[in-house]
């Protein structure tokens, strides 16, 4: 083994997989790069896949790709038992093959398991045009499996109605203030799964700080993120959060060795506020 070489500190394995509506498997806990400067990428990435991470999400505006592959690079994981997600930027939705392959150039693969439109941008994109590109991808075995992300129900109904392939998933904004009840009853219409960015809330509100996840965490002797992300595990969800310190890493993913109770996944449902628990863009009005 190179200095390199990674071996894992949690077993992979007790990560759930999830089967997508083409047949392909995801691991439903995955690390993300958002905002993850370029400079710690590499270290980062390394980092999570020995902790055990088998999921990474990256994307092409976050201009770290290539950091993500150089660590994929030097990892001794088998290149088959990675799940790599990247995406596709809003100014790109009629240039899909080229910068998919400029995507790949960067990660260094020759494929990824998950190609996402990364918005609809629906003033300035054109998502249709785009999930023909997607659809075309898959067909030359560049992406696994093809979704979207931050798409409405309508923009899902829209898609459909010239797709030959559904979305394998929907990645969007999800956490307990803003659980989304209908674009996961949607997704389940659709065959699409679910996917959450953002699951902790981003840091932009008290959620950890909240009485029914405070008291789910003493009694499973848990940290609020910990329960959190619980909630999503147990609710179907996808999800992948983002962290820059190393032990929050091993944190978030020692999450399988208790369950919520039905009494507590109920009073953390409760915690919804529909849109006002919104922190991200709302993708009707961002482009």
């Amino acid at each position: 083994m190179t200095e390199h070489q990674s071996t894992s500190e949690f077993d992979p394995s007790i990560v759930p997989v999830v089967e997508l509506n083409d047949g392909n498997t995801i691991p439903q806990l995955g690390y993300g790069v958002f905002k993850v400067p370029p400079e710690d990428t590499e270290a980062l990435v390394a980092e999570a896949l020995k902790v055990g991470y088998r999921h990474i999400d990256t994307a092409a505006i976050y201009g770290n790709e290539e950091g993500v592959g150089a660590a994929i690079a030097k990892s001794d994981v088998p290149r088959e038992e990675l799940f790599i997600t990247t995406k596709l930027w809003n100014d790109r939705h009629e240039d899909v093959e080229a910068a998919l392959q400029e995507s790949l150039d960067k990660l260094g693969l020759d494929y990824v398991d998950l190609y996402l439109i990364h918005w609809p941008s629906t003033s300035t994109g054109n998502f249709k045009a785009a999930w023909k590109g997607l659809e075309q991808a898959k067909e030359q075995g560049l992406a696994k499996s093809i979704g979207v992300a931050n798409f409405t129900v309508k923009n899902l109904e829209d898609l459909e109605m010239v797709s030959k392939i559904r979305p394998a998933v929907n990645q969007i904004e999800l956490h307990p203030y803003f659980a989304r009840w209908k674009e996961i009853d949607a997704g389940r219409v659709h065959g699409t799964k679910v996917e959450s960015w953002g699951p902790l809330g981003q840091n932009k509100t008290d959620l950890l700080e909240n009485e029914d996840i405070l008291a789910a965490a003493e009694a499973h002797s848990k940290t609020p993120a910990q329960i959190v992300l619980r909630w999503h595990l147990q609710n179907n969800v996808i999800v992948f959060p983002k962290t820059a310190t190393p032990s929050r890493m091993r944190e978030n993913f020692d999450i399988f060795d208790f369950e919520l109770t039905d009494a507590e996944m109920l009073a953390i449902n409760d915690l919804d506020l529909g849109e006002e628990g919104r922190v991200g863009s709302d993708p009707d009005e961002f482009s």
